[in-house]
């Protein structure tokens, strides 16, 4: 469908502006809406064919060139124009298309998990890129957001709507970073609303919290020496090291039962016989709320200084590599997001489908022994009621720093075998088949059709907005990440 034709039936004889009346055009924004949904499936060989890609590319955090890239073309050859290697990073960019209020952004991830890989087989075999893998499904997410933004974009070319669509894309969400530094370069803070969806094992609209993290590199100096020969004329890094984990280890009794806190040494020496002069530990600080964070962030900065003296190495440097707040919801918003994916429904699964995502269920290992019975769907083919309060989440997510500048809303579509782990090969094995197809079409449909609601009703919007502010309330936005810091380059 040639995209000047888009819809033309329908928007001759409607033109619908951000003042339009909510009550005189709700038919006609139903028909669009499902004009939108119709479009989409008329796109969606296109659309698997760019998942197909950004899956086999499977690229880790800040090195996503050719996945960025492949949803770049696609929006520029779309019309949109594109803002390429925004907010010092390579792989991120912003797609524009349209003009003045209201503005909507739509975020698109598309970073890989290393050291988790897969064939498109139901069985745990190792795939094309065995050093990483989509094992949270980003490529489904950043082909499936460009396909609502794509939505839109037909439906202002025609002339039925009014008002700016942004495609976000934003790289590095697992070690959150892309939309950390994008938002404190400027990005996302003049838009209206933004929507995002995420890969799940059910079909739902968002409405839960999310953790607030910090992600710091402790890094400590010491001086190299003979370790059998003269062991006393060195002083290890790794020592530092050691005993500060052990401290903070001893700290973990004392915390709120919510927080969490987990490291990995990047840096402990190069062989046995040499005193390590130098040595990192990189630090995953976690909690229901960033006052916390930073609590914590604190008292393990002064945990470090002391391992540092007690092993009279020094502390070399503390990098606060990125930050991440917990996520401001707003009921209005979900509420609607949840009527229109009940209208639209959860995908239809084939035989072949079904069966696929059944083999992963039984062959993936869970070590607390996880029953799969007859009565365990293989794929969600439920919409999941909305909860009256919202959820609380174990995981954390760059999108949650957006919600404390603008009101945020997502949905989850089910993409890979009911009740299986997120960061595990069966995600990246049923995202890149017909699952994760069906799977983004569906997002897509879902976050065009609360767009389309958000230009046409402004009464909506500013609903919207006014829950926005009274969950936000008038805590300031802290951060502990310093002043002018750039974006890292790479992730080691």
């Amino acid at each position: 469908m040639d995209a000047r034709t888009f819809s033309l039936g329908l928007l001759a004889s409607v033109s619908l502006s951000w003042s339009a009346s909510t009550t005189t055009w709700a038919a006609d924004v139903e028909q669009m809406k499902r004009e939108a949904w119709s479009w989409l499936d008329s796109q969606a060989s296109i659309l698997e064919s760019a998942n197909q890609k950004i899956w086999s590319y499977a690229e880790t955090s800040l090195e996503e060139t050719k996945s960025s890239q492949e949803l770049q073309r696609l929006l520029a050859n779309n019309g949109f124009s594109v803002e390429a290697g925004v907010a010092g990073m390579k792989t991120a960019f912003v797609a524009t298309y349209g003009s003045g209020q209201p503005s909507i952004g739509i975020l698109a991830e598309f970073d890989a998990l290393p050291g988790v890989s897969q064939a498109a087989s139901p069985s745990p075999d190792v795939g094309p890129n065995p050093a990483a893998g989509h094992a949270c499904g980003h490529s489904v997410f950043g082909v499936g957001s460009t396909g609502a933004a794509m939505a839109i974009k037909e439906m202002i070319a025609a002339g039925g709507i009014e008002g700016t669509i942004k495609l976000y894309g934003t790289p590095a969400e697992e070690t959150g970073i892309g939309k950390v530094y994008m938002l404190r370069a400027g990005y996302f803070k003049d838009d209206d609303v933004i929507l995002n969806w995420h890969p799940s094992d059910r079909n739902r609209a968002s409405y839960g919290n999310t953790k607030a993290i910090a992600n710091v590199k402790f890094k400590f100096r010491g001086s190299a020496a003979h370790a059998s020969a003269m062991p006393w004329s060195g002083r290890s890094a790794l020592d530092g090291v050691e005993l500060m984990n052990i401290g903070v280890n001893f700290m973990r009794e004392h915390i709120k039962p919510d927080a969490r806190i987990h490291y990995v040494i990047t840096k402990g020496g190069g062989q046995p016989n040499v005193v390590p002069p130098e040595a990192e530990v990189w630090y995953y600080i976690r909690a229901d709320t960033f006052t916390d964070v930073v609590g914590y962030y604190e008292w393990i900065t002064e945990i470090a200084k002391a391992a540092a003296k007690m092993s009279r190495t020094e502390l070399e440097e503390v990098e606060v590599q990125s930050e991440l707040h917990e996520m401001i919801t707003v009921r209005t918003l979900s509420e609607q997001t949840h009527k229109n994916l009940t209208a639209i429904g959860a995908p239809r699964w084939e035989k072949t489908e079904v069966a696929f995502a059944r083999t992963t269920q039984m062959e993936f290992q869970d070590p607390f022994g996880r029953t799969i019975t007859d009565e365990t769907p293989a794929l969600s083919t439920i919409i999941e009621p909305l909860p009256e309060v919202a959820t609380p989440a174990q995981a954390s997510t760059d999108v949650g720093d957006i919600s404390w500048y603008v009101p945020v809303g997502g949905l989850g579509v089910a993409s890979y075998g009911y009740g299986l782990p997120t960061h595990s090969w069966p995600v990246v094995a049923a995202t890149g088949t017909t699952i994760g197809t069906k799977a983004l079409v569906t997002a897509a449909k879902t976050m065009a059709a609360t767009a389309i609601d958000l230009y046409t009703d402004p009464e909506f919007m500013e609903r919207v907005k006014a829950d926005w502010r009274k969950s936000r309330g008038d805590a300031p936005f802290q951060t502990i990440i310093p002043e002018g810091q750039p974006a890292p380059l790479s992730v080691k």
